[in-house]
C-alpha cells in the first residue's frame, strides 16, 4: 500500500532498551520481506518469539495438477465446492504457476487448534460470503460481504467467523501484493485520479497483548510442505509496534469506477499489482455515454496473459448463463469476447450493477485437479450460436 501504522505501546527509539515495569526488557523483532530492503514493522513482544519446544514436517499440500498445458476456455461452478469444517481444510487451490495460486474455500469455521503462517506467499482472501473478525499480532481486522484482505507472507493468524455459510476466493502470491504504482505520488501517497483512497484501507486495530505460556500450535506453509511448530508463548503476545508491514482490509464497494464516453479497456479497473500478474475489481458503474457508444466489451486476443473472471453479484452483461460463484478462464494466446447478442443486449443500456473479481495472470496457469470437479462442460462451445 504502503502506509504507516502504529498500535500499542513502542520505545521512543527503535533498538533501544525498552523496559517492563518490573525492570525486564520487551522483545524487539523486526518483520518484513526482501531482507532489509524491503517494507517492515518493528513489533514488541512480551516474550522473545523463538522458543519453539517442537518441529514436526507435515504432509506436502502442494496442488495436483491435472491440466499443466492448456489452450482451451474453461468453466467453473465455484458454489459447488462443498462446506467443510475447517478453514485450512477448506482450501482448494484450482490454479497454478510460479507466480501465484488462485483457490476458493468454504469454510464452516476456524480449529481453535492452532494459528496458520503462510510463510511462501502473501494472501488474499475475498469475501464473497461471511463474516468474522481476522486476528493477528498486529490486531483484528474485522471483515464481511465484499473484502479484500491482504496477509502479508509470514503473517501468524486466525481467523473467527460469525457463521458457518462462508464463501472464500484466495490468492497466494509469491511476491508482495500492493496498490498500483501508476495511482501513487513519489511520497507514497495515492493521486486525485485513484479510484480509492487512504480512507479506503481498513488497518488493524484493538491490540490485545495476550500473556500466556503453553503449547501453541501454529501451522506454517514452506514450499509446499505444511509444518507444525509447537511456541511456548502466545504468538499475540505483542505490546505495541510499528511501520508499514501488516494485514488490512479494503471493501470491493469502495472502489470508485472510472467510466468515459466509448468501452474502456480492463487496466481501469485495476486493484492490485504483483509480480507476475494483476487484480481487477468490476463494480456497479454507469456505462459510456457516446451516443453510438456499445458498452460491451469489444472482442480481444489475450496474447501475453490469462483472464480469470470470479463472478460476484449482479448481472455480467458479457456473459450468458453466469451464475454468483462461477469462474471463466481464458488462456492467453487466442481470442475471446462477448457471448452471443450481448453486444446486441448492450447498447442503449445505461448502468451495470456487476460485480467480479478479475486475475489476470502474466504465465500460464496450470488446472489442478480439484478445479476438474466444478468444471462446466464444454464451455469453449458457448459462443456457438
Amino acid at each position: 500500500m504502503p502506509r504507516y501504522h502504529k498500535l500499542g505501546k513502542i520505545p521512543p527509539k527503535r533498538h533501544t532498551t525498552f523496559e517492563k515495569p518490573d525492570g525486564s526488557l520487551y522483545q524487539e523483532e523486526l518483520f518484513g520481506t526482501a531482507g532489509f530492503a524491503g517494507m517492515s514493522s518493528l513489533i514488541y513482544h512480551l516474550y522473545p518469539p523463538t522458543v519453539v519446544s517442537e518441529v514436526k514436517r507435515g504432509e506436502d499440500v502442494s496442488p495436483k495438477i491435472a491440466i499443466d498445458k492448456n489452450m482451451k476456455a474453461l468453466s467453473f461452478k465455484g458454489f459447488s465446492l462443498s462446506p467443510e469444517k475447517d478453514y485450512l481444510s477448506s482450501r482448494k487451490t484450482l490454479f497454478a504457476n510460479n507466480d501465484l495460486h488462485i483457490g476458493l474455500a468454504a469454510p464452516m469455521g476456524f480449529s481453535k487448534n492452532y494459528f496458520y503462517r503462510n510463510s511462501d506467499a502473501d494472501e488474499m482472501l475475498f469475501i464473497h460470503m461471511g463474516s468474522g473478525i481476522l486476528k493477528t499480532m498486529y490486531g483484528n481486522i474485522e471483515f464481511k460481504y465484499g473484502d479484500y484482505l491482504i496477509i502479508p507472507r509470514g503473517t501468524t493468524y486466525r481467523i473467527d467467523f460469525e457463521t458457518e455459510d462462508n464463501k472464500l476466493l484466495y490468492i497466494e502470491s509469491f511476491s508482495p501484493i500492493v496498490s498500483p504504482k501508476r495511482y501513487r505520488n513519489n511520497f507514497g501517497q495515492f493521486l486525485e485520479h485513484s479510484p480509492f483512497c487512504e480512507r479506503d484501507f481498513r488497518l488493524p486495530k484493538d491490540l490485545k497483548t495476550h500473556d500466556e505460556k503453553g503449547e501453541f500450535k501454529i501451522l506454517s506453509k514452506k514450499q509446499g510442505v505444511m509444518w507444525e511448530y509447537t511456541h511456548s508463548n502466545h504468538p499475540f503476545d505483542v505490546i505495541g509496534w510499528d511501520g508499514f508491514h501488516y494485514p488490512y482490509a479494503f471493501s470491493i464497494h469502495d472502489f470508485e469506477p472510472i467510466t468515459g464516453r466509448i468501452h474502456m479497456p480492463p487496466p481501469i479497473h485495476q486493484q492490485w499489482e504483483a509480480s507476475g500478474f494483476v487484480v481487477c475489481s468490476f463494480v456497479p458503474r454507469m456505462y459510456d455515454y457516446h451516443p453510438k457508444s456499445i458498452p460491451s466489451p469489444y472482442h480481444h486476443s489475450n496474447i501475453d496473459s490469462e483472464e480469470l473472471l470470479y463472478y460476484v453479484d449482479g448481472d455480467f452483461m458479457s456473459r450468458n448463463n453466469i451464475e454468483k460463484g462461477q469462474i471463466t478462464l481464458h488462456p492467453g494466446g487466442i481470442p475471446h469476447g462477448p457471448h452471443p447478442g450481448a453486444i446486441e443486449r448492450s447498447v442503449g443500456k445505461k448502468a451495470t450493477e456487476e460485480l467480479a473479481v478479475m486475475i489476470d495472470p502474466f504465465k500460464p496457469l496450470m488446472i489442478t485437479e480439484e478445479a476438474l470437479k466444478l468444471e462446466v462442460d464444454d464451455y469453449y462451445k458457448s459462443w456457438i450460436k
